[in-house]
């Protein structure tokens, strides 16, 4: 029950945070949002080491460091996935990839589910396409380019679910800040010379789609629920900008840890898949907010995807 809770937590503060990386992109370019809140991440967790410790051994280390080449890598993916291709279809593949990586991997260990259990997780990816599911008016085709970079991408996602979860116990936020650091110079390089081939880094990002976070965000993961970019505003840093960025990173980072704990919470094997196919789940965060703050409408495809996610939910507690 409380790997379930955590996850879920974990999922829903994703969401939020993405949610705020999506408004501060219709002001600022995707990768500057994304490198921003990374760098913004590090504070909540350097916070959090006389708290919870950080131990800095070699393995927390070195698991660290795929986690964050896994998410940045993955972020720049999707970037690519989703400007050259339909949301529509590109982001949910995206987040599909991102849940059953993990569980294949498990499987591959030799990880036994309950009946219940396995129903509840095939549950819950449907509802993690349903979720994702988006209207797409661009008129974009599907190509075989973006559809190998966009499971590609969540490939990436699901490794860094993989590489926390292998991390050893008692390694506090060490990886955490480890991942952190990597997606936060990966992304500031490309941040940079994005900004430095087209002129300065304060106009949004054109027609891509984007979320604030250093990993897969349903404003960018989930295929836009949050409509950002290119209606040719430039906000620039102004001071809501700026707090919505910081927002964004600090509830991602807190992500992270929700997400941690939850790897860490339960001995079974089956952890792993449970706590992958919960976290992505996190659009459910960032449609609920876009409802009540943009008063934007959740299709009836969404709310059947909704649904499904808390009757997965209950299913995997009970398991």
């Amino acid at each position: 029950m409380t790997t379930v809770l955590l996850a879920l937590t974990g999922a829903v503060v994703y969401g939020a945070a993405d949610f705020l990386g999506g408004v501060a992109a219709r002001h600022l370019r995707a990768v500057t949002v994304a490198a921003a809140t990374a760098a913004v991440g590090l504070v909540p967790l350097l916070v959090g080491v006389p708290l919870v410790g950080a131990d800095l051994s070699g393995a927390a280390v070195g698991w660290g460091l795929v986690a964050g080449c896994s998410g940045g890598i993955g972020v720049l993916l999707l970037y690519r996935a989703l400007a050259v291709g339909p949301m529509s279809v590109l982001s949910p593949l995206t987040a599909v990839f991102a849940a059953v990586v993990p569980v294949v991997v498990a499987l591959v260990r030799g990880t036994v589910l309950s009946p219940t259990g396995w129903a509840a997780l095939v549950v819950a990816v449907v509802a993690v396409v349903l979720v994702a599911a988006v209207r797409d008016t661009s008129g974009a085709r599907v190509t075989a380019v973006g559809l190998v970079t966009a499971a590609v991408a969540g490939c990436g996602f699901g490794g860094i679910v993989l590489a926390y979860d292998a991390t050893p116990d008692g390694s506090g936020v060490a990886p955490l800040l480890v991942a952190r650091g990597v997606q936060t110079v990966l992304l500031g390089a490309v941040a940079v010379v994005v900004a430095v081939r087209t002129g300065g880094a304060g106009r949004p990002g054109g027609a891509v789609p984007a979320g604030g976070s250093a990993r897969p965000g349903a404003s960018l993961r989930s295929g836009g629920a949050v409509p950002v970019g290119g209606a040719g505003r430039v906000g620039g840093w102004s001071r809501r900008v700026v707090a919505t960025v910081v927002a964004c990173g600090v509830l991602d980072a807190l992500a992270n840890v929700c997400i941690q704990a939850a790897l860490r919470a339960g001995e079974d094997p089956s952890t792993l898949p449970v706590v992958s196919v919960l976290n992505a789940l996190y659009p459910i965060g960032t449609v609920a907010l876009a409802g009540v703050v943009l008063r934007e409408r959740l299709t009836a495809v969404q709310w059947s995807g909704v649904g499904l996610a808390f009757a997965a939910a209950v299913g995997l507690a009970l398991a």
